[in-house]
């Protein structure tokens, strides 16, 4: 009866220890059995067979853009020789139409009249060039340059200024002064002169005083909009401004022929 019990304790005894010993080595067959699978999801996963070509995007790449594109479209130079496209939209240096020509006959045409190449327009098919002298594309390169730089400065300031007809000697050249100081800023100068109440002023009294100012500024100020009457007559009203290159230019040419002029009068007279 002893005995036979503790053979049942002994048999049980071995059965937790089993028990045990499975449930402690399943852990470890179940961890090993996922790991398979795990590196199996991560080796099957698709491979990229190809890179994919992106550029960085930058503020200075984009202003550096707008400064090229801001260069070419104010850029007038030379072609020279060579000219990419086999034929051609040709204009002489007078603006006339030659049509469609292949470069060979333009570079021919370009030797036989000491001519230069210039591109007007690359958005037309096939572009247009024009045959230019040296000077011509000095003159158009001054001009654009002008044009630029009104740009930049933006528009021009007119400033306004009214007085009566029957002003001093005194205040009108302090008038004078002032927009000399104006003119000599580029300022416009609107004047606009009032007929006095009390006195009937003629026409011609009143462009003698806009003439009057003009002729405090020589070689600095001209007449915008010549003296004209407003408001029934009853004032009058002009607009000055500041001479152009090409004004001031001409002026100096003239003022030193006069100068020549005058000399060779003395020198005449002295020789007498």
């Amino acid at each position: 009866m002893a005995a036979s019990l503790l053979n049942r304790l002994i048999l049980q005894a071995v059965k937790t220890e089993n028990n045990c010993i499975r449930r402690c080595f399943s852990k470890h067959i179940i961890i090993k059995k996922e790991a398979p699978a795990q590196l199996f999801l991560i080796a099957s996963g698709p491979r990229l067979s190809y890179l994919i070509h992106t550029k960085g995007f930058s503020t200075e790449d984009t202003q550096d853009e707008k400064k090229n594109q801001k260069k070419s479209s104010t850029t007038f130079s030379n072609t020279g020789r060579k000219i990419s496209e086999r034929i051609i939209h040709v204009f002489d240096e007078n603006g006339n139409d030659l049509g469609l020509m292949h470069r060979a006959n333009v570079i021919r045409l370009m030797d036989e009249r000491d001519l230069r190449l210039v591109q007007r327009n690359s958005s037309t098919d096939p572009p247009e060039y024009q045959l230019m002298t040296g000077v011509q594309i000095h003159q158009e390169r001054l001009r654009l340059r002008e044009k630029e730089n009104r740009q930049k400065t933006g528009p021009t300031v007119t400033k306004e200024l009214t007085f009566s007809s029957n002003i001093a000697q005194h205040d009108l050249n302090t008038k004078s002064k002032q927009i000399q100081q104006w003119i000599e800023k580029k300022y416009k100068v609107q004047v606009t002169i009032k007929k006095s109440k009390n006195a009937d002023v003629p026409e011609n009294k009143m462009e003698e005083i806009f003439n009057q100012i003009l002729q405090t500024m020589p070689g600095l100020a001209a007449f915008l909009t010549k003296p004209q009457a407003v408001k029934g007559g009853r004032a009058f009203t002009c607009v000055f401004r500041h001479l152009s290159k090409k004004e001031e230019k001409a002026y100096e040419d003239g003022q030193k022929s006069y100068n020549l002029d005058d000399e060779n009068g003395n020198d005449r007279e002295l020789s007498v």
